[in-house]
């Protein structure tokens, strides 16, 4: 089964940035610009393996508090989160989160999602 990353991310041209780059590593993508678009695209996605969110949103929830959402309701789902201004602290994240600041690198993204399968 392919691995299927959901990327959520408000920003469209990073988004699509992002999207371009884990497709061409050969990964399934869905996106959204937000949590409730994220959590919707969940809900009705059970391929969804790896969320992949920036913490700044607009909407209903940020990144932060998405993640944990995902944690209680999808707890098998890799996490990683993102942001270019905000570095939370390890203990506001669910367990096992990778946090990469932006700009990340193709590299450091590529080798989180290898390691999922």
């Amino acid at each position: 089964m392919e691995l299927v990353v959901l990327i959520v991310e408000d920003e469209p041209v990073i988004r699509m940035n992002a999207a371009a780059m884990i497709e061409d590593a050969g990964y399934g993508v869905l996106e959204a610009a937000n949590a409730d678009d994220a959590i919707l695209l969940l809900e009705t996605h059970s391929e969804i393996r790896v969320v992949f969110s920036d913490i700044e949103m607009p909407g209903s929830m940020d990144g932060l508090r998405f993640i944990q959402v995902v944690r209680e309701r999808w707890p098998p789902t890799v996490l990683i989160l993102t942001s270019g201004r905000v570095s939370p602290p390890v203990a506001t994240m669910p367990k096992d989160t990778v946090f990469l600041r932006k700009p990340y690198f193709e590299k450091d993204v590529i080798k989180v999602l290898e390691a999922v399968g």
